[in-house]
């Protein structure tokens, strides 16, 4: 959520940022500043009423201590219409502070001044290439064929128990999950994040904190007798767990990662691009979360993103590093790199990863602030995720990329989490 105070300092350019995501009109957030004048206007007639209010009950005390009652009485009849007066300024007062907070929760995160211009995906930015295409031979199969040889995975059986996008991993398949799962939190570990093992489910609030809600409300898998969200990502938990709170500056940053299920509903999601791993309602991720300074979110991104790169190059694949123009930009991020890899059957980059700096938008929404060691000041802090990585387009790409005829090739740094070398 943006802050007023910022829309109020810099008007100017805030309107230049909101205006490069396309479909939004800046004339908004005059709106959003005349209704908070408003309140302010209504905020501070509210507070000369109440002094009046309690300037005639200090002296309506004393003329009863005087014996004078019929002066006090009068006075009471004006305390009266007071109350009255002040119930109603407080009703605007609330309604309109309600419709600022709505006004506040439908506005996206400003895109930084970096961010590529651009309306959709076609014009996100390459920034970078590494690894080496791999060369199959004409029969080369897609992942969804291997799956089938090798019986590693089987969505069929997955449609059966639950239906389409939550497929049934079995034997090394099941056991490539797991490999994955460990090296990947083995390797954040090494980088100096705390593992965390959060709850898969999370209340409103959590989703309004981190910016799912109400934006991405018809995604999630909503358990509506208890009013809980399955977690889309392990950064709506992770995130949360520093909604309501105030650290010391010298705790910063902090830095966490978590493997979760996660589960997405995948809306209007169908055709080809869906086959297979491509696209599924629940899938493995491991998560990494960051707390941190304002004065060193960006460079905090860059160094995440360089992170990931290394993942991504242990294992051998062939990827890409966009940065999304501000029509891709996702609703609460300011600046987002995404990571694709090349699944070389398919003949498509297929994308594994995105790492956002949401600046100071999601800690507004949570109320998490660090207190400055000189000032005493409290601040909001930036926060900071990346998938790292997401397991299904990560193991579709392995399996293509690595079929030989003799079987599918392990990439060597997962060997000694699979305890094998080949599928076959």
């Amino acid at each position: 959520m943006l802050e007023i105070s910022f829309l109020r300092n810099n008007l100017s350019e805030a309107k230049k940022r909101l205006a490069k995501r396309p479909g939004y009109d800046t004339g908004v957030l005059d709106e959003l500043l005349a209704a908070d004048d408003e309140r302010r206007r209504l905020q501070a007639d509210l507070d000369q009423v109440l002094g009046e209010q309690n300037r005639l009950a200090k002296e309506i005390g004393a003329l009863f201590g005087q014996g004078k009652r019929e002066e006090a009485e009068r006075l009471k009849e004006q305390v009266s219409g007071l109350k009255e007066q002040s119930g109603d300024l407080q009703k605007q007062h609330d309604d309109t502070a309600d419709a600022i907070r709505t006004m506040l929760l439908m506005l996206p995160n400003l895109p930084q001044s970096r961010v590529p211009d651009g309306r959709s995906a076609e014009d996100n930015v390459v920034v970078k290439e590494g690894g080496n295409m791999p060369e199959l031979t004409d029969d080369a199969q897609p992942h969804w064929d291997l799956a089938a040889k090798y019986q590693i995975i089987d969505f069929e059986l997955g449609n059966k128990i639950t239906g389409s996008g939550f497929p049934v991993y079995r034997g090394k398949g099941a056991r490539i999950q797991r490999a994955l799962i460990a090296y990947f939190l083995d390797k954040a570990q090494e980088r100096g994040y705390t593992e965390y093992m959060p709850p898969l489910m999370v209340n409103e609030d959590s989703g309004y904190g981190t910016g799912q809600l109400p934006d991405k409300e018809g995604q999630m898998y909503h358990m509506t007798v208890d009013n809980f969200y399955m977690v889309p990502t392990a950064e709506v938990p992770l995130t949360n767990i520093y909604r309501d709170v105030i650290l010391k500056e010298e705790q910063l940053p902090v830095r966490m990662t978590a493997y979760t299920p996660c589960f997405r509903r995948e809306a209007g999601s169908y055709g080809k691009d869906v086959r297979g791993l491509n696209r599924l309602h629940q899938f493995d991720k491991v998560e990494i979360v960051h707390i941190e300074h304002p004065d060193r979110s960006d460079e905090t991104l860059d160094e995440m993103v360089s992170y990931v790169a290394s993942l991504v190059e242990s294992l051998e694949l062939p990827y890409r590093i966009l940065h999304l123009c501000a029509g891709d930009t996702g609703f609460a991020s300011s600046c987002t790199f995404d990571f694709e890899v090349y699944a070389a059957a398919q003949k498509k980059w297929l994308e594994v990863s995105s790492v956002s700096n949401f600046e100071s938008f999601q800690a507004n929404r949570m109320k998490c602030r660090f207190k400055q060691a000189e000032s005493g000041k409290n601040q909001l802090v930036h926060t900071l995720n990346g998938s790292a990585l997401a397991l299904p387009r990560i193991l579709a790409a392995i399996l293509e990329n690595n079929q030989t005829p003799e079987g599918i090739r392990i990439p060597e740094v997962l060997r000694p989490y699979c305890g094998f070398d080949m599928i076959d």
